[in-house]
């Protein structure tokens, strides 16, 4: 496979792209067996981080919410699954 930017260095919307690419060339099935295990290890390192990224901004919304009186409520959201299986 190409040269590739580290996981963390994509922004979030570049790691989802990548992912979707991912997806669609595992669901092919034109790839050397090699190069498919390859590209799902990708997709995994790259599923994790975006869920982690989803979580940690659920987070910070939660935190940001605030009631009609202006108090400060912490709001807690549902948290990003954690499973990772990437479904097919």
């Amino acid at each position: 496979m190409a040269e590739q930017k580290k996981v963390e260095e994509l922004t979030y919307k570049e790691a989802s792209q990548e992912l979707e690419r991912i997806i669609r060339s595992l669901e092919s099935g034109d790839m050397e067996l090699e190069d498919s295990l390859e590209s799902y290890t990708r997709g995994v390192e790259l599923l994790k981080s975006l869920r982690s990224r989803l979580s940690e901004a659920e987070q910070k919304v939660s935190i940001l919410l605030q009631d009609v009186d202006g108090t400060d409520t912490l709001v807690p959201a549902d948290a990003a699954s954690t499973d990772d299986k990437l479904s097919f």
